[in-house]
């Protein structure tokens, strides 16, 4: 039987990197310190409610994802991967656009 320490700290890095965000970043999304963060993540630290929905908040997810078993994990990780290229790639496009504009205005 697993843990329910261990649970999050799985849960938490996987959905983390799902999302590309580094502990630094998820500490900044949710008010705290980046040693608070690695602390749950190497389960010597177990957070408040609170924190517990700031964190599903930020990662996207519901709070009761934090605690799966993986049985759903799988799934989810793929969406927030396609959500994520989705995203990248129209930060690209638009950067794309704006090079090809200022080119544009500097031909003359």
């Amino acid at each position: 039987m697993t843990n329910i320490r261990d649970l999050l700290a799985k849960n938490m890095k996987a959905y983390r990197g799902a999302l590309g965000l580094s502990q630094s970043k998820l500490a900044e999304k949710v008010d705290t310190s980046t040693h608070y963060i690695g602390m749950i993540e190497t389960k010597n630290n177990f957070p408040s409610p609170e924190m517990l929905e700031r964190i599903a908040v930020a990662l996207g997810i519901d709070t009761v994802d934090l605690f799966s078993n993986g049985k759903t994990l799988p799934e989810t990780m793929k969406s927030y991967r396609k959500a994520a290229l989705k995203e990248i790639k129209g930060v690209i496009g638009r950067f794309i656009d704006e090079k090809i504009k200022d080119m544009d205005s500097h031909k003359s």
